[in-house]
């Protein structure tokens, strides 16, 4: 797909682009990452895909702006689901959030606020049971993600199971929007939407965790820390002493543990990816690509379990080439996604431990108070791969 080379700095010249070439711009602006998978999915899956994508960097503009205090973001989330869902006030939406976003909102997402009502009416021009699955994923997230808003997270959280609550929040319920989406997009995917839905939850913490991992030290600069204090407790690490000078072997085992953690998921997965069928390229490539340099991406920290900053831990643009170029060499076949996989990512796991959860009770209502809903099973679909198990 052609995208016309324009300034993101004026939504009205971006507004008289087709839908197509308006959300490829708005893509290119906010992720670059996705501005190259999603245009790997076939066309009747590209806008529906590329307008969740929007709506949901929406959300994380409004939980990520410094300039809004907690009763703010509740408001405008709680008001961003009603836009969605309904499609109407997108307008005095747009208008009362964009003068209060602050310089440290990068250009792109001010931008996606000016112009969110074109982004809307693209939502509800889709089919009606895409539309649908969009407004549950915006729904859960924008519900969800202020609980973690409103805690003191400089000391990071208390036990993985809310660490599996933020993933889900930010990234499973994604996930779950996906898999519902390809369903939708073929009959014969949605063959295995049962095992697609509880798997598709695995993926998202998945790739979540390989990003808090890769982010610790950004998200720290921020005093955020979305690591789980019982893994570290159990290595023998106290959270609090947590700085860019930490060089404490108790740390980096438990930054071993979580990867191994990550590492089941992204076996999930990859067994998600297996179910698609092989002639659906596009969508394979899609969740091949991500798989891929998340892989690698754990790879790096494992490698350099002291790293200070994330750019030690980047993949480079050579090893996003050769994931592509793996992937589609091998993207057709299980057989060789699974010795791939099996070879890329040797060493992540952690031989001999394991992370029980006992209950399977549903996921929690994301209105629960954090400290009511901590004690709460996740979903049975993240239960999966807590464990460095073999799957």
């Amino acid at each position: 797909m052609s995208v016309p080379q324009l300034s993101l700095d004026d939504p009205r010249l971006l507004n008289q682009l087709s839908d197509k070439d308006f959300q490829a711009a708005l893509l290119e602006g906010v992720s670059r990452t996705f501005a190259l998978t999603i245009p790997q999915l076939p066309e009747k899956l590209y806008d529906a895909v590329a307008n969740a994508y929007l709506l949901c960097r929406i959300v994380d503009t409004i939980e990520d702006e410094v300039s809004l205090t907690t009763r703010q973001k509740q408001h405008f989330c709680s008001e961003f689901i009603e836009v969605v869902r309904t499609g109407d006030n997108a307008e005095p939406f747009a208008v009362e959030l964009a003068p209060l976003l602050s310089d440290q909102t990068i250009p792109a997402e001010h931008t996606l606020i000016h112009v969110l009502p074109r982004v809307i009416q693209i939502t509800h021009s889709l089919e009606p049971g895409q539309t649908e699955a969009l407004a549950a994923c915006v729904e859960t997230m924008a519900a969800g993600m202020p609980i973690f808003q409103a805690q003191n997270l400089h000391n990071g959280l208390a036990t993985l199971a809310d660490l599996d609550k933020y993933c889900y929040y930010v990234a499973g319920c994604v996930g779950e929007m996906l898999a519902k989406l390809f369903c939708h997009y073929s009959p014969e995917i949605a063959q295995h939407r049962e095992q697609l839905l509880a798997l598709s939850v695995s993926f998202g913490q998945g790739l979540q965790m390989t990003n808090i991992l890769k982010d610790i030290w950004d998200d720290a600069e921020r005093g955020v820390c979305w690591l789980p204090q019982d893994i570290f407790t159990e290595t023998g690490f106290d959270l609090k002493e947590l700085s860019p000078e930490t060089n404490d072997e108790h740390f980096r085992k438990g930054l071993e543990h979580l990867i191994g953690i990550a590492h089941g998921h992204l076996k999930d997965a990859l067994a998600y990816t297996q179910l698609l069928p092989a002639h659906e390229t596009g969508v394979r490539n899609f969740c091949l690509w991500a798989l891929g340099m998340a892989v690698l991406t754990l790879r790096k920290i494992k490698q350099n379990l002291n790293f200070t900053d994330s750019s030690q831990v980047k993949i480079s643009r050579n090893s996003v080439k050769s994931t592509i170029l793996a992937t589609r060499l091998a993207g057709r076949s299980n057989a060789l996604l699974s010795l791939l996989f099996n070879l890329v990512s040797r060493g992540l796991a952690t031989p001999g431990w394991s992370y029980p959860i006992s209950s399977h009770a549903p996921f929690p209502d994301p209105a629960l108070p954090l400290e009511t809903a901590s004690i709460l099973s996740v979903t049975e679909g993240m239960q999966s791969s807590k464990a460095n198990s073999d799957l």
